[in-house]
């Protein structure tokens, strides 16, 4: 049976819609992984199939292949996980394969199942938005980044169990409380003024600001 999950790969500078088409049918045993996968993505099989078992559903003993759609379009980093496992999932009929459309899936997961954040969570929210989606799911550490997102539904998913639920009709994990955490190096600012922590995503931009700054030779007072 064929199931299809949205996702989105962080490439350079661009957010790519990905549609995570996955097949389960009779025959050996075996998961493939196929559409220009790199290695953190390859690797999902392993995580896939511990974080289902570990939820107390069933891995298909069959012949399973995900694929990746656009076929020229490079996928990186574990975002995709959480989409594979649900396809997974609705193909071998353990969830509504219709709840799957109008929902972008995005997170790596644990071998227990649950759903860490990935990062480009807000980029993911605007491209989202702009493939015309109803809703993003991710990692409570991941929502407030997404929800600065205007008008996009944030549905956080802590779990891969939870994930399964808010696609039955369910409802989401609650928000976590907000981090007063700033970017390593980063001193207070003032008050009245903004300073990196303000900055929206560009994570990698910023950690390469704040190298730089400290990098720099100190100025001489006249």
């Amino acid at each position: 049976m064929l199931a299809r999950a949205h996702a989105f790969t962080i490439d350079g500078l661009h957010t790519r819609h990905v549609s995570v088409e996955v097949d389960v049918r009779a025959g050996l045993p075996a998961f493939a992984i196929v559409g220009l996968a790199d290695t953190a993505v390859r690797e999902a099989r392993e995580r896939i199939h511990s974080a289902i078992c570990n939820s107390g559903f069933e891995f298909p003993a069959r012949r399973i292949t995900a694929n990746l759609a656009p076929g020229d379009v490079p996928k990186e980093g574990p975002g995709l996980d959480l989409a594979m496992a649900c396809a997974v999932l609705a193909a071998s009929e353990q969830l509504p394969r219709e709840q799957l459309e109008g929902i972008a899936l995005f997170g790596e997961l644990a071998l227990d199942g649950r759903v860490r954040p990935a990062h480009g969570a807000l980029a993911v929210g605007q491209a989202t938005q702009r493939a015309g989606l109803r809703a993003l799911a991710l990692a409570g550490a991941s929502a407030r980044e997404a929800m600065l997102v205007e008008g996009l539904e944030v549905t956080i998913v802590d779990h891969l169990s939870s994930a399964v639920r808010v696609l039955g009709g369910g409802a989401g994990d609650m928000l976590p409380r907000a981090s007063a955490s700033r970017p390593r190096g980063v001193r207070s600012a003032p008050a009245q003024g903004a300073d990196l922590s303000d900055v929206r995503g560009q994570q990698h931009a910023v950690e390469a600001l704040v190298i730089a700054s400290s990098a720099a030779p100190a100025t001489k007072s006249p």
